[in-house]
């Protein structure tokens, strides 16, 4: 495809159906919604090693999240190299105690409290694998022409979620760790400027004596998140 060209409308016929009788429908939400109640974020990871095969099975499915314009705005790095993750958990740990030191507020660092976090990052290290989303904020076509990604916040974030849904799905666990800032991720994991690092997952499986917060097992009600208007 040239700088020029852009993909025209085709429609095809819907490939895969999945629709089933309303009763059925309400069985499975609520056998997903139980199996979701048994994700948790964990910071505690077991030496276990884990498949490369499995990680790139859980991206694929990432990459299969809905994105706007289909432009697909993301990319995922996973790192296993023990050198690499260490360099990783030397900045992220520069930059937290920046933020403990006083930097966040008093306000955020008393909503964390509950939730036990503080400066050492021992997971990012512990974790057999490191997965680093990066956000394009414009792509480029195969002569270097740039074009505009649309919605990228809202595409990246559904494939995370989408990426976190297979982990779990594979018995894996993970931890949301937001870099900020960590450009030189970018340098490390060979990214060029137009992407952004915008999370780390240390994914692997959970040590035999994990734990989680208490506080993080506490979700508003369903009669606080939703509202319906028949």
């Amino acid at each position: 495809m040239s700088d020029s060209e852009t993909p025209q409308y085709q429609p095809v016929p819907l490939p895969d159906r999945v629709q089933t009788t309303d009763a059925l429908a309400l069985t499975q939400a609520q056998a997903f919604l139980t199996y979701l109640r048994k994700r948790h974020s964990v910071r505690d990871y077991s030496a276990r090693p884990v498949p490369e095969a499995v990680i790139a099975a859980c991206i694929a499915a990432a990459g299969s999240a809905p994105s706007g314009a289909n432009h697909q705005p993301w990319h995922f790095v996973a790192i296993a190299d023990p050198a690499m993750k260490a360099r990783i958990r030397a900045a992220a740990e520069d930059e937290e105690r920046a933020f403990y030191a006083g930097g966040a507020g008093d306000e955020w660092l008393a909503a964390l409290e509950p939730i036990g976090t503080g400066a050492s990052k021992p997971h990012l290290t512990d974790a057999p694998w490191l997965i680093v989303i990066f956000a394009q904020r414009w792509g480029e076509r195969p002569g270097g022409a740039r074009f505009k990604n649309y919605y990228v916040p809202e595409s990246v974030g559904i494939a995370t979620g989408f990426l976190i849904a297979a982990l779990h799905h594979a018995g894996l666990v993970c931890l949301e760790h937001t870099p900020n800032p960590m450009k030189f991720l970018n340098n490390l994991c060979g990214r060029p400027a137009s992407e952004k690092p915008v999370m780390i997952l240390p994914v692997g499986y959970p040590a035999e004596d994990a734990t989680v917060p208490a506080v993080a097992k506490i979700k508003k009600p369903l009669e606080e998140i939703l509202s319906v208007f028949r």
